[in-house]
């Protein structure tokens, strides 16, 4: 199950049904199960504080995943500056909708296990994100 919530900031106008089965079909795929994620949209203000209180990091991010999971069970938040997708997606030339599915799929392989810490660890998630992006064609409603 996925659910979509928004705080302070409206949220984008998805197809949640696509999302969900690509998101079903990222887990299926890394050999796991989707249980249940929150995507919560927010602002760059909002997310910065979460960063601060729960991360100790004070920057502005796109994402913070927090990670519920167990056995073969995928659960977690993911919270999500929209503002900050928006600037990303302006900076890298690309649209809107496509940033934000990459972002979201890259808090979903975090939560399939994936780390981004090293340069070797970055480059495979950004791999795993290239390659789950191309199974899916991001729909605005």
């Amino acid at each position: 199950m996925v659910n979509f919530f928004s705080e302070d900031i409206d949220s984008p106008n998805l197809d949640e049904d696509g999302l969900i089965s690509w998101l079903s079909l990222v887990c299926k795929s890394e050999a796991l199960i989707l249980n249940e994620i929150n995507i919560i949209f927010c602002s760059d203000d909002y997310l910065l504080k979460m960063n601060i209180e729960h991360l100790s990091h004070d920057y502005y991010t796109d994402i913070i995943t927090f990670d519920y999971c167990y056995d073969k069970e995928v659960l977690g938040d993911l919270f999500i500056s929209l503002e900050r997708v928006l600037e990303n997606a302006k900076t890298n030339n690309v649209l809107y909708i496509s940033e934000l599915c990459r972002v979201i799929v890259h808090g979903i392989l975090h939560l399939c296990g994936y780390k981004d810490k090293t340069l070797e660890e970055s480059s495979l998630m950004r791999s795993k994100e290239n390659h789950y992006l191309s199974l899916y064609v991001p729909r605005e409603t």
